[in-house]
C-alpha cells in the first residue's frame, strides 16, 4: 500500500501520496538506489566516529572490499559470461554511497569509476582481458593519474611525457620537473599498486597529445597489500585534508619508468612496433575531447552524490524545525515551532525547491548517460549533448549542496554544529566537489562555448528571409525591452490588482518566457561582442573573450537553471495523483519565481519586468511559503533517507520528546497552582509589587 499524507494547508485540504513522490524522486534506477541506502543496516558500512586518518583510510578500504563481496562493482563492467553493464543503475548506486561515508563514494569512484572505467573505455580487448578482472575484484587497487601540480583543469597542457623507444618497444614515462608531479591522486598515498597515467605521447619526434597508459606503481606484499614503489616511481602522501580523510590522496612522479608498448590504452590512438602512430580520429583536438568524453561518469556521479548530501541535510533540518520551539507566540504558555516562522521557511523551502529541480534534471542526465554507454543512443551528437549536460549539471548541483548544507546547519543552531549531526562533516567532505572532475567555473565556460557555437550555427544557416526577420526581431526587442513600453504594458494589465499580477507570474508559460529570455539575451550579447574575434590576432581575441568571460559563465548558469525548471515541469506532467501534482506545482512555482527574484536586477535593468510585477514576485513567494510549509515534512520524507539512515540525533524525534517533556512540566505547574507569577502580571500597588520595588 502506498503511504499517503493528508495535511491542512492555508486552503482546502490536499492529499499527497508520498510513495508516488518517492518513486518520482528516485527515478528509473530506484531499485539500485534503495539497495545501497539499505546497507546502513550492515555493520560493515556503519559509521565509526572519532577515527584517526590512518584508521579511516583502512576502514574505507575494507568497505570497498565489502562492496566487492556484494557484487556492486560488477554492474559497471562486462561479465565473463557475456553479461552487459548497467551504466545508469551502476552510477545511481554509487551516488548513494555518500549516505554511509562520502570517503567511500570517492574511494569507490576512483577505483571503479575512474581507474577501471579508463581501462574499459580507453582500452581494447587485450586490456580488458588482462587488467579489468583484477580491477573489478579489487585485487589491483589503482589510481587515475591525470591532474598535475602545474595543470589541473587544463589537461591538454600536462607535462608528463611518454616517449616511445622503438628498439625496446616500450614507452618511457617521465616527470620532467616538479610542476609535472601527479597531484591529489586518490589511492596514491598508500593503496594503489597500478594506475592509468595520462601523458604526452611522443613517437618519432612528434607529440601526438595526451594519451593514457597502464603503469604498475608498487610491489605486492604476501598478504596482497601494496608494498614499496617500483624502481623509478616516487610518491608522497598529501596528508591531512579539509575532508574525505578516508581517501589516501597523494602525489606521483616517474623517472624514466618503462612500460610495454601494449600498455598504451589504444582505443583512439595506437603506436605500431616501428613507432608509427595511427588514430581513428584525425584531429588531435577532437581526439583529446573524445578520450576525455568517455570519462564523463565522474561528473555525473559527483552531481548525484552532492544532491544526496543536500537531501540528507534538508531532511534533518526540516525534521528538527518541525519539533524545535523558540519564543512564545499568541499563547504565552506555548513557544512557536521553528518551521512556522516565515524566515525559517524562507531559508529552507526555496532550497527544497531547488533540490527537487536539480534532482529531476539529474534523472535526465542519468538517462542520457545510460543511453550513450549502453549503446542505446550512442552517436557523436549524443555524446556531445551528454558532455554539455554534465558540464551544466555538476556545477549547479555541487554549489547547491554546499549552500544547502550550510543553511541547514545554521537553521539548526548550535546543535547543527555538533559533529554527530553530520552537517560539518558533510560540508568538509563535499567542499572539494566544486573543483574536482572539472572546476565548476571551467565547466560552465564549456557550456557557454557550446551555447555560442549553437548560436553561431543558427546564424550561419539562416537564409536571407531569416536574416531579415532576425534584424526585425532585434529592432522589436530594442523597442519593447529597452524602452519603458514593456513595463508600461505590464503595469496597465496589473494595475490595482496584485492577484492579476500573481496569476501571470504563476503561469508556466510566463515563467518559461522570463527564464528563456535571460539565457537568450545573455548568449546573444556575448556572441555579438565576440563576432569579430575570428579575424583578430590571438592577443586581441584573448583580450576580447576574457572581457566577456564572466558574462558567458552567467549565461551558462542561467541555461542550467532553465534546464532544471524544464525538468521539473516535465516531471509534473507525469504525475497522475491530483494532490501530489498540486503541491509539486506550488514547489515548481517557488523554484521558478526564486530564480527570477534572485535576478530581479537584470529583469528590471533590461526592461523585462515592471516594478509592480517585481514586487509581486516577492509577495507571491511569501504566499507560497505557508502553503508548502504544511507539506515540508512529507516533501523531505519522500527523499527516502530515514533518521536512522542519516544518523543525526536531531533528525529523530528526540527534540520533540524534550519539548513535550518541558510543556508537560509547565502544564503541571499551572494545574497545581505552583507556577510562579511573572513579574509583568503582578498588579501595580500590591504587596508583592511593593516588595519588588523595595528590593
Amino acid at each position: 500500500m502506498p503511504r499517503t499524507s493528508r495535511t491542512n494547508g492555508t486552503g482546502p485540504e490536499v492529499t499527497i501520496d508520498t510513495a508516488v513522490l518517492a518513486d518520482l524522486l528516485d527515478g528509473r534506477w530506484k531499485t539500485q538506489r534503495r539497495a545501497i541506502r539499505d546497507l546502513y543496516t550492515d555493520e560493515r558500512f556503519a559509521r565509526v566516529p572519532g577515527l584517526s586518518m590512518a584508521e579511516h583510510r583502512e576502514r574505507i578500504l575494507e568497505q570497498c572490499r565489502a562492496l566487492v563481496d556484494i557484487g556492486m562493482p560488477r554492474r559497471g563492467f562486462p561479465g565473463a559470461d557475456g553479461s552487459q553493464p548497467l551504466p545508469g543503475g551502476n552510477v545511481a548506486g554509487f551516488e548513494e554511497l555518500a549516505v554511509h561515508d562520502p570517503s567511500l563514494q570517492i574511494k569507490a569512484g576512483v577505483q571503479w569509476g575512474l581507474f577501471g572505467s579508463a581501462v574499459l573505455h580507453l582500452g581494447t580487448e587485450y586490456h580488458h582481458d588482462t587488467f579489468l578482472p583484477g580491477i573489478v575484484e579489487l585485487e589491483v587497487p589503482g589510481c587515475f593519474a591525470m591532474t598535475e601540480t602545474g595543470h589541473g583543469s587544463d589537461v591538454a597542457a600536462i607535462s608528463t611525457t611518454a616517449t616511445y623507444d622503438e628498439q625496446a618497444e616500450e614507452f618511457i614515462i617521465h616527470t620532467p620537473f616538479e610542476a609535472a608531479w601527479k597531484n591529489y591522486i586518490g589511492n596514491a598515498a598508500l593503496h594503489g599498486v597500478a594506475g592509468v597515467v595520462f601523458a604526452q605521447l611522443i613517437t618519432q619526434g612528434v607529440n601526438h597529445g595526451v594519451h593514457a597508459f597502464y603503469v604498475p606503481l608498487r610491489t605486492r606484499n604476501e598478504d596482497g597489500s601494496a608494498g614499496e614503489f617500483l624502481p623509478g616511481v616516487r610518491g608522497r602522501d598529501n596528508g591531512h585534508k579539509g575532508g574525505l580523510l578516508g581517501v589516501d590522496n597523494g602525489m606521483l612522479a616517474f623517472d624514466q619508468v618503462r612500460v610495454p608498448r601494449r600498455n598504451l590504452l589504444n582505443r583512439y590512438g595506437d603506436v605500431a612496433a616501428d613507432g608509427t602512430y595511427t588514430s581513428s580520429v584525425s584531429s588531435p583536438g577532437r581526439r583529446f575531447f573524445t578520450m576525455l568524453g568517455t570519462l564523463v561518469q565522474g561528473r555525473v556521479s559527483l552531481g548525484g552524490s552532492a544532491l544526496t548530501a543536500a537531501k540528507m541535510s534538508l531532511a534533518t533540518a526540516v525534521r528538527y524545525g518541525n519539533q524545535r520551539r523558540q519564543f512564545t507566540g499568541p499563547d504565552e504558555h506555548d513557544e512557536v515551532v521553528l518551521m512556522d516562522y516565515q524566515r525559517h521557511q524562507r531559508r529552507l523551502l526555496p532550497r527544497l525547491a531547488k533540490v527537487y529541480a536539480a534532482q529531476f534534471m539529474h534523472h535526465q542526465l542519468s538517462d542520457r548517460y545510460h543511453g550513450v554507454f549502453s549503446g542505446e543512443h550512442d552517436t557523436d551528437a549524443d555524446r556531445q549533448d551528454l558532455e554539455t549536460l554534465a558540464a551544466a549539471s555538476k556545477p549547479l548541483a555541487t554549489w547547491l549542496a554546499l549552500d544547502v548544507i550550510q543553511t541547514s546547519r545554521e537553521a539548526c543552531g548550535g546543535a547543527g554544529y555538533m559533529a554527530e549531526n553530520r552537517f560539518t562533516g558533510l560540508h568538509a567532505d563535499f567542499d572539494v566537489y566544486v573543483t574536482f572532475e572539472g572546476d565548476n567555473n571551467v565547466l560552465l565556460q564549456l557550456v557557454g562555448k557550446r551555447l555560442l557555437t549553437d548560436f553561431g550555427r543558427e546564424m550561419a544557416t539562416m537564409d536571407v528571409a531569416g536574416a531579415v526577420r532576425y534584424v526585425a526581431d532585434q529592432a522589436a526587442d530594442m523597442t519593447l525591452h529597452r524602452t519603458p513600453l514593456r513595463r508600461v504594458q505590464q503595469s496597465i494589465r496589473d494595475w490595482g490588482s496584485k492577484a492579476r499580477s500573481a496569476t501571470e507570474l504563476r503561469d508556466p508559460d510566463m515563467q518559461r518566457e522570463l527564464l528563456e529570455d535571460r539565457v537568450e539575451s545573455l548568449v546573444e550579447r556575448v556572441a555579438m561582442e565576440l563576432k569579430d574575434t575570428r579575424e583578430a590576432d590571438a592577443a586581441t581575441a584573448f583580450e576580447l573573450f576574457n572581457a566577456h568571460q564572466d558574462e558567458l559563465i552567467q549565461a551558462a548558469r542561467a541555461h542550467g537553471e532553465l534546464l532544471q525548471w524544464e525538468a521539473f515541469t516535465e516531471a509534473l506532467a507525469g504525475i497522475a495523483d491530483p494532490g501530489t501534482k498540486k503541491v509539486l506545482t506550488w514547489l515548481r512555482d517557488l523554484f521558478g519565481l526564486t530564480l527570477i527574484e534572485e535576478n530581479l536586477d537584470w529583469y528590471l535593468l533590461n526592461g523585462r519586468i515592471s516594478t509592480q510585477r517585481a514586487r509581486t514576485v516577492t509577495s507571491y513567494i511569501n504566499r507560497l511559503l505557508p502553503r508548502l510549509r504544511a507539506y515540508a515534512g512529507d516533501l523531505v520524507e519522500s527523499f527516502g533517507y530515514s533518521p536512522e539512515m542519516i544518523g543525526a540525533p536531531i533528525g529523530t524525534d528526540a527534540e520533540g520528546r524534550r519539548q513535550e517533556e518541558a510543556r508537560d512540566y509547565y502544564r503541571a505547574q499551572r494545574a497545581s497552582g505552583s507556577e510562579p507569577t511573572l513579574e509583568k502580571h503582578v498588579p501595580r500597588g500590591s504587596v508583592t509589587d511593593k516588595e519588588l520595588t523595595t528590593a
